[in-house]
């Protein structure tokens, strides 16, 4: 059986042009990768660069790019404004630029531009860790807002919420997995809380289903910085949700648990919040443990509330083979692990295989998350610099360059892929490179 069968997901599309677009932040695929070529292996920021564009503040967010436009987002620390931009994807230029919110910041470690905004071509979503959402035309025209914290009751985080909007079957898709009880004080005397799935209609923001997502977790473990992300398996879709020390299945539809696997946190340590958004392929989805902890490979195709025995495909036995942060991407049949906190990059088979395990000659420290397409693996670290991997069974460094501009930033933002560029959001700028 040939492992690259399984990626089917980008069947859904329809048609191969779907794929030049990177609507959301883990692309296409909702993996990582993209079946874009002739990308650039070497630049600077001299050589293979189109344009860049320096950005009004800092944004942890990837940037989704459809058809002639980039969509990314910022919070100014001056003027405290959190914008939507969308720029030509040819030229640059500004097309059109949008407050949507108020505020920067509630804690040290993030601002509340961290979610990336998500696009089918019809409208655009942009959300922000003050739970303010927002859907515009391709135009820049404002269809709707929201904001999630008044119209479901306050955020009980401990750090800023920063979950990325889903975009499935005409709906917008918002995850919600917190605390059930307040954790700083402007949220004392608050009543508790649920976490939650909801769904609205993305052209008028009418509430198609919201439905609970319990958890065993306890304190902070309750909380998760992940992304939904939808995949199908054997002729059924379903969105995928890890936080909260668990997996689960959910009918997009209806929002309705399908099956459900978890721990990873047998011992309920109440510090493990959850950050790393699930990747399929392969047959299974993995679940990544945060603080080193190992890499859960879920099957797919279960029902019900299932155990480790039937759950289970394999466990990370490596050390390397692990990542607090940064979500893998599946690409040709192969797994990435980008281990955040050691700066290690391991190949990874769907049967749990280790092809190859390198240290990344770098002491930033690793939050983006890789990206892949035309036999290459993007990433990019604290300081800005990009490092360009050959795909494959074979490890080889094909190119490393610096477009951060200090060792004080910390770029987060996952790089996008489409038509022939990557999109690259550092704190202060927005490249577009390409031959």
């Amino acid at each position: 059986m040939k492992l690259h069968y399984f990626l089917i997901f980008g069947l859904l599309a329809g048609a191969a042009c779907a794929q030049s677009n990177w609507g959301n932040w883990r692309g296409p695929s909702m993996n990582g990768s993209s079946t874009e070529k002739n990308l650039p292996t070497k630049f600077s920021k001299e050589e293979n660069i189109k344009w860049s564009v320096k950005m009004p503040g800092p944004s942890g967010a990837s940037p989704a790019v459809w058809g002639d436009s980039v969509f990314v987002t910022s919070a100014n620390e001056e003027t405290e404004e959190l914008t939507g931009h969308c720029f030509d994807r040819a030229s640059g230029k500004v097309k059109w630029t949008k407050v949507l919110g108020k505020g920067f910041r509630s804690d040290n470690r993030s601002n509340y531009a961290s979610p990336s905004p998500a696009t089918d071509g019809n409208v655009v979503l942009f959300f922000f860790g003050t739970g303010e959402l927002s859907a515009l035309s391709m135009d820049g025209e404002i269809l709707w807002q929201k904001n999630l914290q008044k119209d479901y009751g306050s955020f009980y985080f401990l750090w800023t919420f920063s979950t990325s909007p889903l975009l499935v079957d005409g709906n917008v898709v918002m995850q919600v997995l917190q605390r059930d009880e307040p954790v700083h004080k402007h949220q004392k005397g608050g009543a508790k809380q649920d976490s939650y799935l909801v769904a609205f209609d993305a052209k008028t923001g009418k509430e198609v289903w919201k439905v609970a997502r319990p958890s065993d977790a306890v304190s902070e473990s309750r909380e998760a910085f992940s992304t939904p992300i939808v995949h199908e398996h054997e002729g059924r879709r379903e969105i995928l949700v890890a936080g909260g020390d668990c997996l689960t299945g959910h009918d997009p539809k209806t929002g309705k648990e399908i099956w459900r696997w978890g721990t990873w946190n047998k011992e309920r340590i109440p510090h493990w919040r959850h950050v790393t958004t699930p990747v399929a392929g392969g047959g299974v989805v993995l679940a990544c443990a945060p603080k080193k902890s190992p890499i859960y490979a879920v099957k797919l195709g279960l029902n019900g509330t299932v155990g480790d025995k039937e759950a289970l495909r394999w466990v990370s036995e490596d050390r390397a083979v692990s990542t607090d942060v940064s979500t893998p991407v599946f690409y040709d049949g192969y797994f990435y692990v980008l281990h955040s906190d050691v700066r290690t990059i391991s190949c990874v088979s769907p049967d749990g295989m280790v092809i190859w395990t390198e240290e990344l000659d770098t002491r930033a420290k690793f939050e983006a998350s890789p990206v892949a397409g035309d036999g290459k693996i993007y990433l990019t670290n604290f300081h800005g610099e990009v490092f360009v991997i050959k795909a494959g069974t074979k490890y080889e460094l094909l190119h490393r360059t610096k477009l951060g501009e200090g060792k004080d930033q910390l770029n987060r933002a996952t790089p996008a892929i489409s038509q022939g560029n990557i999109f690259i959001r550092n704190e202060d700028r927005l490249w577009c490179l390409g031959k």
